[in-house]
């Protein structure tokens, strides 16, 4: 084949064969995803299917459904919208989330096309929202991607988060007529380059402080504790995440502690829950908190406005005074070298 853009028919093949793209490989990684707006219909479409997805919300559908069609898709878009609408990227129209993701993708690309020059093409879709996966499985395929490398961008496993995005991805590849060959990554939360970027983002923000926090609480999205007790191994892994992290930075037990936000619905989640456990800090004394969340690889919704705000709110009125929360790795350079390192060992033997 010559033309490598719009395709061309195989040298040895007859002249109506249909025209085949040069081939590539493909890299596509995932985030969770976002709303198109924050207005109500917006906001219904990205928690309607969210919420259905039976990965995140376990219940039968007989009994959750007509819940979460009837109540909570009345109400909920209301307070999330408002909650979306405080951290809403006004202009480029979009959410953070958003704005990071493809930030992150342009400066992976960039690092690929040092690596590969053209054979590799990397892209990123949502989970839910747009682009969605099918779109951009169907982009990759159309481009000449014989093979795609699948990057949830998700320090850590969990089934409501990286399996439910692979799931995805398959569901996507169910639909091709030349599917082409796949691989997905493992969980990165203990690589040594992620536990350096983590340290080297709290070292710096401390040194920026006058006053240096009396504990860094490490908060993780939470999970049903069912989940844990079912083999979901997510629980296990923030909590070595902490650890490596506490032996990086060279500190002691009492200088870091790990905890789970984004409680939802009435049963057990992982516990301490952050809200709780950051008020119950500053009555102890702990007057100076520092508050990062390394199960996100950006910046989103439950950092921006739970962290900094519910959160805060808590820690603020147990008596707390110094509240610092410390943004997620998002385009920071040792982040994108240690998710491009992941790539690259992922790679192996496809290029």
């Amino acid at each position: 084949m010559k033309d490598t853009q719009t395709g061309a028919c195989p040298v040895h093949a007859n002249a109506d064969h249909p025209k085949v793209m040069a081939p590539k490989i493909g890299v596509l990684v995932a985030n969770l995803g976002t709303p198109d707006n924050y207005d109500y219909w917006s906001m219904r479409r990205y928690l309607g299917e969210f919420l259905s997805d039976r990965r995140v919300i376990d219940y039968s559908p007989w009994l959750w459904q007509p819940l979460l069609q009837l109540i909570i898709l009345t109400k909920r878009p209301f307070t999330s919208g408002a909650a979306y609408k405080s951290i809403w990227n006004n202009e480029q129209n979009e959410s953070p989330l958003m704005t990071i993701t493809k930030a992150q993708t342009a400066k992976i690309a960039a690092e690929m096309a040092e690596t590969y020059g053209d054979t590799v093409m990397v892209d990123f879709c949502m989970r839910y929202g747009n682009p969605s996966t099918q779109s951009k499985v169907e982009a990759m395929v159309k481009a000449g991607c014989q093979k795609i490398l699948f990057f949830p961008l998700y320090p850590h496993y969990a089934g409501a988060t990286s399996a439910t995005a692979c799931d995805k991805f398959f569901e996507a590849l169910g639909k091709e007529k030349w599917q082409p060959a796949s691989r997905t990554v493992q969980p990165y939360f203990d690589r040594p380059d992620y536990i350096e970027a983590l340290a080297q983002s709290i070292e710096k923000k401390y040194a920026e402080l006058e006053t240096r926090p009396d504990i860094l609480v490490c908060s993780y999205h939470g999970v049903p504790q069912r989940y844990l007790m079912e083999g979901d191994p997510y629980h296990c892994q923030c909590q070595k995440t902490t650890r490596l992290l506490k032996e990086r930075l060279g500190w002691a037990d009492t200088e870091i502690k790990t905890t789970f936000q984004s409680k939802f619905g009435p049963e057990e989640w992982l516990q301490p829950y952050t809200v709780e456990e950051v008020a119950r800090l500053a009555e102890q004394g702990k007057k100076n908190i520092a508050v990062c969340a390394p199960a996100f690889s950006a910046d989103c919704i439950e950092t921006l406005e739970e962290i900094n705000e519910e959160i805060f709110e808590s820690f603020e009125h147990a008596g707390g005074e110094h509240f610092t929360y410390i943004p997620c790795l998002n385009d920071d350079e040792a982040h994108i070298i240690a998710m491009s390192n992941v790539i690259r060992e992922n790679l192996q033997g496809w290029i």
